[in-house]
C-alpha cells in the first residue's frame, strides 16, 4: 500500500475521531498498526500534525464566533473572557506535555496501553454523566477561572494515549457545571491552542525525517482530516444537544476489550 493511500485512511480516521470522545490518537495508533504505518520518526510526527487539519475545521466551523470574539478582546468584553478561560484551561497540559512528551511517545504509544485507556475512559465517562448530569452552563465566556482550570486539569488525562482529549475535557466540563453541549464546545475551542502547540512542537522535532514523499503524505492527510472533521463536528454537536454520551462509552469499552485480545493474540503490537 502506498504512503499516500495510508495517509488518506489515516486522515479519515483522524477526522472522524478527533472530536468524538473515543480517542483519535488511540485510533490512529491502532490504524497505523494495521496499515504498517509505524516504526519511524515520521509516523509520530504525521499522527500529531494531521490533527491541525481537524483543528482548522473547528476554526472554520466557529469562524463567526471566533471573529466576533477577536473584535471584543478588550478587558471585560465577551471575547476577552472567552480566550482568558481557554488560556487558563490550556496551561496544565501544556506544562506537563513539555516535560513528559518524550516519555509519553516512547513508552505509552502502543496498542495495549491504548486499549487500557479506552476501557478506563469509557467507565469514567459513564460515571461523569451519572454523577454530574447533562445540563448546566452553555457559554464559555460565562465560566469562572476555577471552572476553566478544572477543565484544563481534566485535559491532562488525555496525555495518556487512548484517554481522548475530547472525552477528558468534556468530563471536566460536566464536573465544572457545564451542559453536555457547552462542555463539547469548550473542548473544541480548547483544542485550538492545545493541538496547534503540540503539532508545532512535534513537527520541529521530526522535520529532519521529512522528505518530498513525506511532505506530500502529510498534506494529503491534512486535507482529508479537515473535510471529515468538519462533517463530524456538526453531527456531534447535533447529537449531544439532546442525547447521552453513554453509547460512546460503551463503544470504547467494547473496542478496548477487543484490542486487548488482539494484542494478547499477537495480532497487534
Amino acid at each position: 500500500m502506498s504512503l499516500t493511500l495510508k495517509a488518506i485512511i489515516m486522515g479519515i480516521v483522524e477526522g472522524l475521531t478527533e472530536f468524538l470522545p473515543v480517542s483519535s490518537t488511540g485510533h490512529l495508533i491502532i490504524a497505523g498498526d494495521f496499515l504498517g504505518f509505524k516504526g519511524t520518526r515520521f509516523h509520530v510526527t504525521f499522527e500529531i500534525v494531521i490533527q491541525l487539519g481537524a483543528i482548522l475545521a473547528v476554526v472554520f466551523y466557529y469562524r463567526k464566533k471566533i471573529i466576533h470574539s477577536l473584535l471584543n478582546l478588550a478587558p471585560g468584553k465577551s471575547g476577552f473572557r472567552l480566550w482568558s478561560n481557554i488560556f487558563v484551561a490550556f496551561i496544565p497540559s501544556a506544562l506537563i506535555g513539555v516535560f513528559f512528551n518524550d516519555y509519553i511517545e516512547t513508552y505509552l504509544f502502543s496498542s495495549f496501553t491504548v486499549a487500557i485507556a479506552l476501557v478506563l475512559g469509557g467507565i469514567l465517562m459513564i460515571l461523569a454523566e451519572n454523577t454530574f448530569g447533562r445540563h448546566g452552563l452553555n457559554e464559555i465566556e460565562k465560566a469562572s477561572f476555577g471552572q476553566s482550570l478544572l477543565i484544563g486539569i481534566a485535559q491532562c488525562l488525555a496525555l495518556f494515549p487512548g484517554m481522548s482529549r475530547s472525552a477528558s475535557t468534556i468530563m471536566g466540563g460536566l464536573a465544572a457545571g457545564f451542559s453536555l453541549r457547552g462542555a463539547a464546545e469548550f473542548s473544541f475551542f480548547l483544542a485550538i491552542p492545545t493541538m496547534i502547540g503540540a503539532s508545532i512542537f512535534s513537527l520541529l522535532k521530526g522535520i529532519d525525517a521529512m522528505g518530498a514523499l513525506e511532505w506530500q503524505a502529510l498534506g494529503v492527510g491534512f486535507i482529508v482530516s479537515f473535510i471529515v472533521a468538519l462533517i463530524a463536528i456538526d453531527k456531534f454537536l447535533s447529537y449531544v444537544s439532546n442525547r447521552s454520551l453513554k453509547p460512546f462509552a460503551y463503544y470504547r469499552i467494547a473496542f478496548g476489550i477487543i484490542m486487548m485480545f488482539l494484542v494478547l493474540g499477537g495480532y497487534l503490537r
